[in-house]
């Protein structure tokens, strides 16, 4: 897991005038949520910000330090704006340490499957599971090696290798992959 950390103070200002002077300073309203669901608004560098939110996935989790507190966090929303490529407003989500969180992740196929070589043709039938799992142990992608599948078989969600931590909510024979004979 890539360690990432975003630096924010929190604002006592909020507002439409507000917001539109923090951009013009190079920050970017934002607001932070935590388990009970109380927000409290803080202000982020916009460069900062911009670094980590476009690298990352939905399940990475990146360390907000507010104030000097440093806490585990995910970014759940942003604003933005097409036009000047711009992100307007973040939402921040600080789950409690040991809260079980449920995220849906894509799964990332790698390889060429057997089959395909010989004569099959490959059919992606699903790239979604849902998972359960701490902040702490949430997978920022799951990569599955599709090369080892022959004709007629499947890579079933049980087939992949995640770690104890994480709980595999969606259906066990579920097909993700599979490869079917030549006509």
């Amino acid at each position: 897991m890539s360690k990432q950390t975003i630096n924010a103070k929190t604002r006592t200002v909020t507002g439409k005038t507000a917001a539109k002077n923090l951009r013009k300073e190079g920050r970017i309203p934002a607001v932070v949520y935590n388990a009970k669901g109380e927000a409290t608004s803080i202000d982020v560098s916009e460069v900062e910000f911009n670094k980590v939110w476009r690298t990352i996935t939905p399940t990475t989790s990146v360390t907000l330090n507010l104030d000097g507190k440093e806490s585990l966090a995910l970014i759940k929303d942003v604003e933005y704006n097409i036009r000047t490529d711009k992100a307007l407003h973040a939402d921040f989500f600080v789950p409690d340490a040991d809260q079980k969180l449920v995220m849906s992740i894509k799964v990332h196929f790698e390889g060429t499957p057997v089959g395909v070589l010989r004569g099959g043709f490959k059919k992606e039938r699903n790239n979604k599971i849902k998972i359960k799992a701490c902040i702490a142990d949430l997978p920022e992608t799951i990569v599955a090696d599709i090369s080892k599948i022959n004709v007629s078989e499947a890579l079933r969600v049980k087939d992949l290798n995640l770690d104890k931590k994480v709980e595999i909510l969606t259906d066990m024979e579920l097909p993700l992959v599979t490869v079917s004979p030549a006509r």
